[in-house]
């Protein structure tokens, strides 16, 4: 582990404001003031960040008790705050084994706060960028047995990721480097509910945020997804993928989609 670097508390971090909005304390003023701002123009972002971390833990928990899915790859892990990947899958595997791939000096200042999982299964750090699949899965081979199945956990990272056919190309080698019976989880951002107070938001976060966000259309994200077979009910708002009976009247639309997909 590298000595905890430097932090810039005066100018905001995506990273930073994302945790904010989930309740997180890594963050400062300044990232608190970017998230009030993009949220004037998008109010409805807070529970778009509560959602989508609701949505992961439902689907790690069937990918855990459904798929029997004890490896997971968590790219883009961004600041930890509640119910992170490893707490939430070894609390139902002890045994399982967890790496999370991130690029963001950020991040890796606070990679042992992710580094602690039960005694029987494994957590790991990987620096690496999502943009460079084979350092990714050097990395994580450390730590998973890439012969078996693994859950792949892209959520929030590919707006980063502008070109279509650049994200195509990083999601089929990542996927193309991992065994039958792996899994991809994919959460991203539309407009397709909210139109431009979704837009404006993100106008809003391309000024403040540390690096450049970009919307797709819930075809694009589908797209994704090729040579991949979905799980029900496909690409969905990540309200209404498979909510609990108790919040499945409650559950409804916003511009976070999502879906679970099996390689063949």
């Amino acid at each position: 582990m590298t000595a905890t670097l430097p932090l810039d508390a005066t100018v905001s971090h995506s990273a930073r404001i994302w945790n904010y909005w989930l309740g997180g304390k890594d963050n400062y003023p300044v990232d608190r003031e970017a998230g009030d701002r993009i949220a004037a123009a998008l109010p409805e972002i807070v529970d778009i960040a509560l959602a989508t971390r609701s949505f992961l833990k439902r689907v790690l928990t069937h990918l855990v008790t459904e798929e029997g899915v004890d490896q997971f790859l968590d790219i883009g892990a961004g600041l930890p705050t509640a119910d992170n990947t490893h707490e939430v899958v070894q609390a139902l595997a002890p045994s399982a084994r967890v790496v999370y791939a991130d690029n963001d000096p950020l991040v890796l200042a606070h990679a042992r706060a992710l580094l602690t999982g039960t005694r029987e299964g494994a957590t790991d750090y990987v620096c690496a960028d999502l943009r460079d699949p084979l350092v990714v899965l050097t990395g994580a081979a450390r730590t998973l047995d890439l012969s078996r199945p693994v859950a792949v956990v892209l959520s929030g990272i590919l707006p980063f990721v502008g070109d279509d056919t650049q994200a195509r190309a990083i999601v089929d080698r990542i996927m193309g480097g991992l065994a039958p019976g792996s899994f991809l989880t994919i959460v991203h951002s539309t407009s397709a509910v909210t139109g431009e107070a979704m837009v404006e938001a993100v106008r809003r976060w391309n000024e403040v945020g540390s690096a450049r966000y970009h919307l797709r259309t819930p075809e694009q994200i589908t797209a994704l997804f090729a040579n991949l077979r979905l799980v029900e009910p496909g690409v969905v708002p990540c309200p209404l993928w498979r909510p609990h009976p108790a919040e499945a009247g409650g559950a409804t639309e916003m511009d976070e989609f999502c879906g679970l997909a099996r390689k063949p």
